[in-house]
């Protein structure tokens, strides 16, 4: 249950105190209830679309993507703006890349890049309604959260300290090992409630996980807590964009 509590408060705004300080056990495993909490944060933003289903799609549309942003505190827009501007500022060199993620301004690409993210989610939203796919909302947060999963699993942690450094899996046991590959197929297997659309975007997001990680250690060496944040926000709206693409072909 610990676990639990720890991957809720990290990913959303809910207020979880705990008892104890968590072991490092405890914030590795905490890991696999990351598309749990993804789950939960899609069952919200679906419960919300069937109750102001009156509403015009465009204010509907809106309001979703807003109550998004908002139960995550905009902790992955953050990283998302964080990572474009190191990105961009960093002229290829890691050690530059590294130190520009760690100012805490905005610079004018990070401020870019929150103004497309947010055009490419609300048109995705507006047609998804549209179309009266809502139930689709679970979705994308359980995919997005499986590719921090994945990423913080299989990549390794380039900073000696920072966010998401306590929650790098170094060693994983073989009962963690185990877990991880029910968790993920699991997960994996619900975009099978959307048919062939939903396997294409399957298909999109592993590949949107190996591209975005190769990506990553060629430049900075591994993963941080920004880009683990701007994988969260890429992934989920890839597989929104391919879900809709292939239904909609």
């Amino acid at each position: 249950m610990t676990a639990f509590l720890i991957a809720l408060q990290f990913l959303t705004i809910i207020p979880i105190q705990l008892s104890a300080m968590p072991s490092a056990a405890q914030q590795h495993q905490s890991l696999l209830y990351y598309p749990i909490v993804g789950a939960l944060i899609g069952a919200l933003l679906y419960a919300v679309s069937l109750l102001l289903s009156g509403l015009p799609t465009v204010m509907l549309a809106s309001l979703l993507l807003v109550l998004w942003v908002v139960l995550t505190g905009g902790l992955h827009l953050d990283g998302l703006a964080d990572s474009a501007d190191a990105w961009v500022g960093g002229f290829g060199d890691s050690a530059r890349t590294l130190a520009i993620m760690k100012d805490p301004n905005c610079g004018p690409i990070g401020v870019l890049s929150l103004l497309l993210q947010g055009l490419m989610k609300w048109s995705a939203l507006y047609v998804l309604l549209q179309h009266g796919l809502s139930s689709a909302l679970i979705l994308f947060p359980i995919l997005g959260r499986l590719s921090a999963l994945i990423l913080l699993s299989t990549t390794p942690y380039v900073r000696s300290q920072g966010i998401a450094q306590a929650l790098a899996v170094k060693s994983p046991s073989a009962l963690f090992r185990l877990s991880w590959y029910l968790v993920t197929i699991m997960s994996l297997s619900v975009a099978g409630c959307w048919s062939l659309p939903g396997l294409f975007s399957i298909i999109m997001l592993l590949l949107s996980i190996f591209v975005l990680r190769q990506i990553y250690i060629r430049r900075v060496g591994g993963i941080t807590g920004d880009l683990l944040g701007a994988s969260i926000e890429l992934t989920e709206t890839v597989v929104l964009w391919s879900l809709l693409l292939a239904y909609l072909a």
